[in-house]
């Protein structure tokens, strides 16, 4: 299968490449700096430079891909209207370059921050509402409400994959936002996956036929509380005054429902906790 990946030398994407190549994909990366992708290019991966909203001839670019898999997006660190350009107008732009060149199959990584506060006592579904908090998955939330329509009025060939907190392969995603979750309730729970299983997960979306205008969530089996990780980690607690720490919360925020997944791609999460990782040796 001959499939573009955006986002190749990120977190995801750079671990995702590899499974790709075991699989003897033919593998075309977009990449602001050449220099990033060298190991892959030795690959022989064919490395293309340039910026989603700068590249010209992009659909020539995607001629003969069989599918586009879209990893790239901001963050942190950067301001509202950095996060909407790179996440919402790049996506579009290169959804409208897939459908000219007639790419089959369009990818597109989002995640379970979409949902918001929980207002359902059990964990969210694909098909609730939208509640995104703040820039980063507002955005995502955007661009999947714009690829969705572009999917039922021009016939883009769209699966999306909504990861939970992704962590493993020596990613330092939890070392990162430590300083952040210690802030919380220590029982609060989060649901997280390891990136053999965003792997997996990105396969089958890749690979199943039928299932276009699909979304799908994607965590492991066992949520971890937020005492778990801090304490796994070595990183203390920080002691907030008047017992905020004890302050009530949702137990269902950052929990998802992964049996779609599971009931119609077959997934079934490698890792299924963090402990099974940790004792492997996969973090």
């Amino acid at each position: 299968m001959n499939i573009f990946v955006t986002g190749a030398t990120g977190k995801i994407g750079s671990r995702f490449v590899p499974r790709l190549l075991q699989r003897g994909h033919n593998i075309k990366i977009l990449v602001r700096d050449v220099s990033k992708a060298d190991s892959f290019q030795q690959q022989g991966v064919e490395v293309i430079q340039g910026d989603l909203l700068q590249i010209e001839n992009l659909a020539t670019a995607l001629q003969g891909i069989d599918t586009v898999v879209h990893l790239a997006a901001q963050f942190r660190g950067v301001d509202e209207a950095t996060a909407r350009m790179s996440n919402i107008d790049a996506s579009i732009v290169l959804a409208e370059a897939a459908l000219k060149a007639n790419v089959p199959r369009f990818v597109f990584a989002s995640t379970n921050l979409v949902y918001g506060a929980s207002t359902h006592s059990r964990p969210s579904r694909e098909d609730d509402g939208l509640r995104p908090a703040f820039p980063y998955p507002q955005t995502k939330a955007t661009a999947e409400k714009d690829l969705l329509r572009m999917h039922r009025e021009q016939g883009l060939g769209l699966r999306i994959v909504r990861f939970a907190f992704v962590y493993g392969e020596r990613d330092p995603h939890i070392s990162e936002f430590l300083p952040i979750m210690s802030k919380w309730n220590p029982a609060k729970r989060l649901h997280m996956v390891h990136h053999a299983d965003v792997g997996q997960a990105l396969l089958l979306a890749v690979s199943t036929p039928d299932i276009d205008g699909s979304i799908y969530n994607v965590a492991d089996d066992s949520p971890i509380t937020v005492s778990e990780l801090v304490h796994l980690h070595g990183f203390p607690h920080q002691k907030l005054a008047g017992g905020a720490l004890l302050q009530e919360f949702n137990p269902w925020d950052m929990i998802v429902d992964i049996t779609r997944i599971r009931d119609e791609l077959n997934y079934r999460p490698i890792f299924p906790t963090f402990y099974t990782a940790r004792d492997a040796g996969a973090l």
